[in-house]
């Protein structure tokens, strides 16, 4: 496998361009699809925003500075993508974004790509009613193992306020899983 530092020299040089993008894609897809999947909830919809967030990465590689890691780049991308996706399909159809959100959680049950049982389905349902941020960091910390300093340069936030988003969400689910 290619280093990150590599990779971006690659991806910045036109002769091998090409060769890199797919090298990138084949090593960041899996993880960013999921990453996307649990903020746009539907299968469509996350394949619809990685192809949009792995554009976005081709079109713009040559802006990366490398301040931070070439993952955090990507995901940076990745949830502003997946947010501005949840926003625009939610304006369309003339939805807050919670009440959009709450309609897709509710089609998982018929979502022929979700393998999940009943518990994770509730799981789902409770990470939805947390505010944005929340869901976000719940994701990456809960699912994803995200460090908190990796999560920073990704959110552009501090450490401290994400693990108290954390401690919020994870409150806030724990009581929602009892309660309902």
């Amino acid at each position: 496998m290619i280093d990150d530092l590599e990779l971006i020299q690659s991806l910045k040089s036109e002769a091998s361009k090409e060769k890199a993008f797919r090298l990138l894609v084949s090593a960041y897809k899996e993880r960013l699809y999921w990453h996307i999947r649990k903020i746009v909830v539907t299968h469509d919809d996350a394949d619809d925003v990685l192809q949009n967030t792995f554009i976005k990465v081709f079109q713009n590689i040559q802006n990366f500075k490398g301040e931070s890691k070439l993952f955090s780049w990507m995901y940076r991308i990745a949830t502003n993508e997946s947010i501005t996706h949840l926003k625009r399909n939610a304006k369309h159809l003339h939805l807050s974004s919670d009440e959009y959100q709450s309609q897709q959680i509710n089609k998982l049950e018929s979502d022929v790509y979700f393998e999940g049982d009943a518990i994770q389905l509730k799981l789902q349902k409770a990470i939805a009613t947390l505010p944005n941020k929340q869901q976000l960091v719940f994701n990456m910390k809960y699912f994803d193992d995200i460090s908190y300093k990796d999560m920073s340069e990704i959110l552009e936030t501090s450490e401290g306020a994400l693990k108290t988003s954390f401690h919020l969400a994870k409150t806030k689910i724990e009581k929602y899983l009892i309660t309902d």
